[in-house]
């Protein structure tokens, strides 16, 4: 190379000017670095490098617009700010500085407002700017802990006057425990204030309460934030995808928020927690000219006079300007109340004869559909009003009774034999009234010596059209001295007895029964008269000598779980059925024909038990055992109706739990009411038992501790998140599985399976819902993954 082009490159590189400045990062900011411009590229970071702090601006394609904002710097995801100024934004001429003073003035120009809120400032020359490790700004005794915006971060004091406030202004968590909207209107109450939660994922709450997080114990970055849907969520960082994940959210419906569209409308999600849109009820339209989420809708026909309403159910309005409930005896008292006040605009009403009754009056607001609960919106309308109600189901009960068409004679024509007839008739009952008298009398002479007999023994409450009163020696003598035991249960033992008439029954020989024999005829009238292709039939019982026996009929082929769990099966298929009972050395495999039936037939006899028998009927104790398979393999619940004849004592055995370990809902153990959808709860865990032909608590080759598993959470995992159905199919038929043609019952069973296991009440769908779930006359919306969060006192 020649001198002379060496000397060349030199001259070129002084002459060639510096590249820009790079990004320069600060441990502290001091008097001397000041002024900080948004052009300077600085950035202060905290210790551990974890948080950034420093002019952000804000869109990513924008450098005219800042705010100074504090953000997560340790992770590969877009910037994620957990902090910034309030004020107005920031222009590129914007200054962060610290005067002789000891003040720290952020500002758009020298002579402008400080935006800095709390005005932070100290002693001259002696305090730096820092940011420390938990993301925690400070300057002297100021700190940006103590002026949160939408986001908290582990660590920080959510206690005293803590308030978050959405992006969008719209939404605010008001002292750690209320979501508002509009900074006036509360749409949720968590109950127990919220004081801090740690990096692992757990949340202290106020009186000694707590929960964890769905992947509690994980080292992953956290955030609780109020997002821009008025949903306060805590967040955790997957550095496996590069992703934010949702672990805790307070709300599972966005449109139980308020705001979510706009008056008069009707929000409707699809249970994904996560989407929803807007509609107009029957007999309104949208604003002319507006977006239903902002302007909402408007009545097609003012209402006059005569109104008329139109039932929509699973609707609720939860903004009027009284959301009292009235309790009303019937649907046709609540009705009056609403039409009696010009300004009611409809009721909601609820069929589970509590007496639920909210006007709702002066406005509709912050309507929502919601499949989890059991009131109806009756709207009302001008009587003009040709619209139909598109909110239709939670009113259609199962039919369970054929029709009979019943037709009577024409009368005769008339003749002139009026007189005769008159007299002939008159005659005929005058018999009737004088037989009948005798016949009274012959009966009360012979039987008089037995009265006092029969007050005694209290013969004079059994109810009229019972069921057969059986005596203790008959029973003794069917069950040969009740040695033949077929069963042992919570209630009692069961024995194999046969009849003097040759009938073959189960003789159930109750333990702890409370009441006296009054009572207890009176509950085993009403079981009797329960009658359903899918429950056991109650025939008759005894009640002398101390002893309260029940006598149902025989149902041969045995509990569901024998056919389930146990080994030594042969498969069985929905036409082999049909050929009668397996043979008794060994049970049958039950194919996907005969599963499917069962679960419909047992659905459709526990919903029967809620809403369609005179007395509300709830089962407690749900199970396979007390699922009981006919010659045909037809489904019949047992045990329903015993849980009123036990004594209190005998039904409280940890914390007023009842019913089995494995099937009992989470209300039973959190002490909140009892409801139908307890049963709901137990039923989707027999209905995952169904499809996998396993016990829910059989751990399913996973590496997680036998204590932390939880079988419906494991089957949402494999099916909807690895989209891998045959993983959780009953092993032993799992090679008879046909996409083509079992795919949609089986896939029926598995989601209804995860809405009957939601762990709050009010999320999972009533069992006439269920059943039309499983029948495909509805359709099923994609379920949320059932989880329980474990409370606990510190």
């Amino acid at each position: 190379m020649s001198p002379f082009f060496l000397f060349f490159l030199f001259i070129f590189t002084l002459s060639t000017p510096p590249p820009s400045s790079a990004q320069r990062n600060l441990t502290s900011f001091s008097i001397s670095d000041s002024p900080w411009t948004p052009l300077d590229k600085l950035t202060l970071l905290s210790p551990n490098s974890a948080f950034a702090a420093g002019f952000l601006p804000l869109l990513p394609s924008s450098s005219s617009l800042y705010n100074f904002s504090i953000w997560f710097s340790n992770i590969s995801a877009p910037n994620t700010v957990v902090w910034s100024t309030t004020g107005p934004p920031l222009g590129p001429d914007a200054t962060l500085s610290i005067t002789s003073a000891g003040l720290l003035r952020l500002s758009n120009s020298s002579s402008g407002e400080n935006l800095f809120p709390g005005t932070p400032s100290t002693a001259k020359n002696t305090t730096q700017l820092k940011l420390r490790n938990d993301g925690n700004l400070i300057y002297g005794d100021w700190q940006s802990f103590s002026f949160p915006t939408d986001t908290a971060l582990p660590n920080q004091s959510l206690s005293g006057n803590f308030t978050l406030v959405s992006k969008n202004r719209k939404f605010s968590f008001i002292n750690s425990t209320q979501l508002v909207f509009n900074f006036t209107e509360q749409y949720q109450d968590l109950t127990d204030a919220f004081l801090s939660f740690d990096s692992s994922g757990q949340m202290k709450q106020a009186n000694g309460k707590s929960f964890i997080v769905s992947d509690f114990g994980l080292n992953n970055s956290r955030r609780l934030t109020l997002d821009n849907d008025g949903n306060l969520r805590i967040y955790s960082f997957d550095p496996t995808i590069s992703t934010w994940k949702i672990v805790w959210q307070s709300g599972y419906e966005l449109c139980q928020v308020h705001g979510a569209c706009g008056p008069n409308a009707i929000c409707v999600s699809d249970g994904s927690s996560s989407s929803y849109y807007c509609v107009c009820p029957p007999g309104f339209q949208p604003v002319p000219n507006g977006a239903i989420e902002d302007q909402g809708c408007e009545r097609k026909i003012p209402l006059a006079k005569k109104t008329k309403f139109l039932q929509l159910d699973y609707v609720n309005f939860t903004g009027g300007s009284n959301q009292t409930n009235w309790p009303a005896t019937n649907f046709s008292q609540c009705q009056s109340r609403c039409l009696n006040r010009d300004n009611c605009l409809g009721f909601m009403f609820k069929y589970d004869g509590q007496g639920f009754c909210v006007l709702q009056l002066d406005r509709l607001l912050y309507g929502y559909w919601s499949p989890g609960t059991e009131r109806a919106m009756f709207l009302r309308v001008d009587g003009a009003e040709t619209d139909k109600s598109n909110f239709t189901g939670m009113t259609e009960l199962l039919e369970t009774t054929c029709p009979v068409e019943i037709s009577l004679p024409l009368p005769p024509q008339e003749s002139n034999a009026t007189t005769r007839n008159i007299v002939i008739i008159c005659t005929l009952f005058a018999a009737e009234l004088i037989s009948g008298v005798l016949f009274f009398w012959a009966f009360i002479k012979k039987y008089i010596k037995y009265r006092d007999m029969a007050r005694t023994l209290g013969l004079e409450f059994l109810p009229a059209g019972g069921p057969k009163r059986f005596s203790y020696a008959e029973l003794k003598a069917a069950t040969k001295d009740f040695s033949n035991l077929i069963g042992r249960g919570g209630f009692g033992d069961v024995y194999r007895g046969e009849l003097t008439d040759q009938r073959v029954v189960a003789v159930k020989c109750l333990k702890h029964v409370a009441g006296g024999d009054a009572e207890f005829w009176a509950e085993v009238t009403i079981i009797a008269r329960m009658h359903h292709l899918n429950l056991v039939r109650l025939w008759g019982f005894c009640a002398e000598k101390g002893q309260r026996i029940l006598v149902y009929e025989y149902v041969p082929n045995g509990s569901l779980d024998n056919y389930l769990f146990k080994p030594g099966r042969v498969l069985a298929t929905d036409q082999e059925s049909d050929n009668g009972a397996p043979v008794e050395d060994e049970k049958p495999i039950l194919d996907w024909g005969i599963r499917y039936r069962i679960a419909l037939g047992v659905a459709r006899s526990i919903a029967y038990l809620h809403e369609e028998c005179l007395e509300w009927v709830l089962h407690c104790d749900i199970k396979p055992e007390n699922i009981l398979l006919g010659d045909d393999f037809c489904p019949k619940i047992s045990d329903f109706g015993l849980a009123k004849l036990k004594k209190k004592e005998d039904m409280v055995t940890i914390s007023r739990m009842q019913g089995t370990r494995g099937y009992m809902a989470p209300e039973w153990v959190k002490m909140d009411p009892i409801t139908p959808k307890a049963d709901v709860y137990s039923f989707g865990m027999v209905l995952l038992e169904l499809v996998t032909g396993v016990r829910n608590n059989d751990v399913q080759g996973s590496m997680m501790e036998s204590e932390d598993w939880y079988f419906p959470r494991w089957a949402f995992e494999k099916v909807f998140k690895e989209m891998n159905v045959e993983d959780i199919l009953d092993r032993h038929i799992k090679h008879c599985y046909d996409s083509r043609t079992n795919f949609d019952a089986v896939n029926r069973m598995v989601k209804t399976a995860m809405w009957c296991l939601q762990d709050r009440p009010e999320m999972r769908p009533s069992m006439g819902k269920v059943a039309k779930m499983l029948e495909g006359t509805v359709d099923i919306t994609e379920p949320k993954k059932p989880t329980i969060f474990f409370l606990s006192d510190d």
